[in-house]
């Protein structure tokens, strides 16, 4: 133990321990930058699913929930990212058109939520 350090301190590294701390520091800043990163995709994919969602549930008539299965079955009947189904949808809103077999996919699907719509028509 080093004379001049007091018992409650830690001891401090070497200048090779310095070396190695440093590139493992480093390494974690690297680590978290890459977490940030698809933190804010994921952040940005959740927020265009929900406006597509959205639009399907007021296309349809249907529940929030049954918005979500439109869009995965969707997804699922297209080979299609539900993200990217998501960004069709949205950008659909405000273009107009949606890709022919996004199109069948998400009609038949929304035919099926439909069917069993669990929405009532507001009454007056």
């Amino acid at each position: 133990m080093d004379a001049r350090r007091r018992p409650d301190e830690p001891e401090r590294p070497t200048g090779q321990d310095d070396a190695a701390n440093t590139a493992k520091q480093g390494e974690k800043v690297v680590e978290l930058q890459r977490k940030v990163i698809q933190l804010e995709k994921a952040v940005e994919s959740h927020a265009t699913v929900d406006q597509a969602i959205g639009i399907v549930v007021a296309l349809g008539k249907l529940t929030p929930d049954q918005g979500w299965t439109v869009l995965r079955e969707t997804s699922q009947h297209t080979n299609m990212k539900l993200s990217r189904i998501a960004d069709l949808v949205v950008a659909w809103g405000c273009a107009g058109e949606l890709p022919e077999n996004v199109r069948r996919a998400l009609d038949a699907s929304l035919a099926r939520a439909r069917a069993t719509s669990e929405c009532t028509e507001p009454t007056a």
